[in-house]
């Protein structure tokens, strides 16, 4: 059983960083069946909080990321849904609207939706009590380019591009990466997801910066990874390095490599009797979040 409360500025009352004044342009798109809900040209971030019952709660939160190709965001199968499955195991989940990148509303939109996860990581942490959540136990969660973003948050967050003056934390304490977009490289990254957020033409130094198996290290957050070696957006090459650098650092992980299911099958891979859900749960109850 689970509450959607009420969605809330991610800045609450306090300005969005790195943003130009202009006019909310913000698009929902409801079309096709089942319907599904998808956002474009998010300017105005949000985070919505779902609960499970008082007397269900483990304690965990996991931030939630869409994806969508840094272009939308996919928020009924890769954002609602997942929350409410969360709910069920005892999780709060945290619905993260963010800002998708648009020289029109940032100054810098390489660094607009880190701003975002990297505030949200924060907020949760800091209001954790009001919400039952232990600030020990925040984990983010993202599928293809929200993979992107939440692995980005797992491997950027000494490098803080909000303020934090209370010095907050800002390190998720696990991933969950689904048919994530890793790699800017040129071999294996999704094109469209690196021309939305750093430009068609970035210099050299930009595409390692956010190559992520370029970025793990020692202190990487513990991740567990679903892919399938089918997917022709996003290749399972970004899975399978990412996988081995986590190796590499001693990085605690676990993969699941589906011979089918293409890309954007959300929590539901029609190919396969498997439900990753359930490796998730058992991944989590193993390592003490449940």
């Amino acid at each position: 059983m689970a509450t959607a409360q009420q969605e809330m500025p991610l800045y609450g009352a306090d300005p969005i960083p790195n943003s130009r004044p202009a006019a909310n342009a913000e698009t929902i798109d409801s079309s096709g069946h089942p319907i599904r809900y998808s956002y474009s040209k998010v300017s105005h971030p949000t985070l919505t909080v779902w609960q499970p019952p008082v007397g269900k709660r483990t304690g965990t939160a996991v931030i939630v990321c869409p994806g969508g190709g840094y272009v939308h965001l996919a928020m009924t199968h890769e954002g609602t849904e997942v929350a409410a499955w969360l709910n069920s195991l005892g999780i709060t989940a945290f619905v993260l609207k963010y800002r998708l990148p648009s020289d029109e509303t940032m100054p810098d939109k390489t660094i607009g939706p880190l701003q975002d996860a990297q505030r949200a990581i924060q907020v949760v942490r800091q209001r954790a009590g009001e919400w039952g959540v232990d600030p020990g136990k925040i984990g983010i969660l993202g599928f293809s380019a929200g993979g992107h973003l939440a692995s980005t948050a797992g491997t950027h967050f000494s490098k803080a591009v909000i303020a934090n003056p209370a010095g907050v934390s800002l390190r998720p304490d696990f991933m969950v990466l689904l048919y994530p977009v890793i790699s800017f490289d040129d071999s294996i990254g999704h094109r469209g997801s690196r021309d939305n957020l750093i430009g068609k033409n970035p210099p050299a130094a930009l595409i390692r910066e956010y190559s992520n198996e370029l970025q793990v290290t020692d202190q990487t957050p513990p991740t567990f990874l679903v892919h399938a070696e089918d997917d022709k957006t996003v290749k399972v090459i970004n899975s399978l390095n990412f996988y081995e650098a986590l190796m590499r650092h001693h990085v605690p992980a676990e993969m699941h490599i589906y011979p089918k299911g293409g890309h954007g099958f959300g929590m539901h891979n029609a190919t396969t009797k498997d439900l990753w859900t359930e490796r998730l749960q058992n991944w989590l109850a193993a390592g003490g979040w449940l």
